[in-house]
């Protein structure tokens, strides 16, 4: 059995549909399991306070705003070297919720980072270069509302995927490259030193696999929704070119 069976249209829905119910039920389950355990049933820290509890929202929407471009970077090379229609269509479901995604970081970000560096933002590489990405984001769903044929929409924003994602890197490795700025470390890193506290890691852990499931459930969804779009727009051809 091999993942290229997945290409075939019918057989995506199919499996989507089989997968869909329990994808909701376990990012809800995680989500809200995750939040109410970090929100309710941790400490405030020392530094921080309250404040910090914002990162069971940003930490997870970060990482799945810059997740998602790369999952629309690889769906993307898939259409450009195998033109494979399913995954140009996963591309291009994606990139709302990598908006989406995007906006409750920069939004939870800044109200996290107000109190700490006592203004909303700051030209910080990490900051920039995800405002960036956003921008990409928008860039990248225009392009395709702007292109009537499907297939040469998927074409050029490929080539756009992956110019924007050296912003994607930049802005999930800025703290490494450049010591400079206010963002703090990585919350979350293999080196045991870096790492926040197992109290708050744990529940993190919990709201990030939730995104996680979130967003595979989301793509599962609008990727299905643009399959049948694009079926309908078929037809509707086929009808029109029949009457004339």
């Amino acid at each position: 059995m091999s993942i290229w069976e997945y290409a075939n249209p019918k057989k995506f829905l199919r499996t989507s549909e089989r997968v869909l119910p329990a994808l909701w039920g376990i990012s809800a389950l995680l989500i809200v399991s995750g939040l109410i355990w970090g929100f309710f049933f941790t400490p405030d820290d020392y530094r921080q306070g309250s404040t910090v509890k914002i990162i069971y929202l940003h930490v997870p929407a970060a990482l799945m705003a810059i997740n998602a471009w790369f999952m629309m970077l690889v769906a993307s090379l898939i259409w450009v070297i195998r033109r494979h229609h399913v995954s140009a269509l996963a591309a291009k479901a994606a990139a709302p919720v990598g908006v989406v995604m995007t906006v409750i970081a920069l939004v939870t970000g800044a109200i996290w980072g107000q109190p700490m560096w006592g203004t909303w933002w700051a030209w910080d590489p990490r900051l920039t270069s995800f405002l960036v990405l956003f921008l990409f984001y928008i860039g990248y769903i225009a392009l395709w509302e702007a292109i009537e044929n499907g297939d040469t929409a998927a074409d050029l924003t490929s080539i756009l995927c992956l110019v924007g994602s050296v912003f994607a890197v930049l802005s999930r490795y800025a703290v490494n490259f450049w010591n400079q700025g206010l963002h703090q470390g990585a919350s979350l890193s293999l080196d045991k030193e870096e790492n926040v506290a197992d109290v708050f890691a744990f529940p993190l852990y919990t709201c990030m696999a939730g995104f996680g499931a979130l967003f595979i459930a989301l793509v599962l969804y609008r990727t299905g929704t643009e399959i049948r779009a694009r079926r309908m727009s078929a037809l509707i051809a086929r009808e029109r070119m029949m009457d004339a």
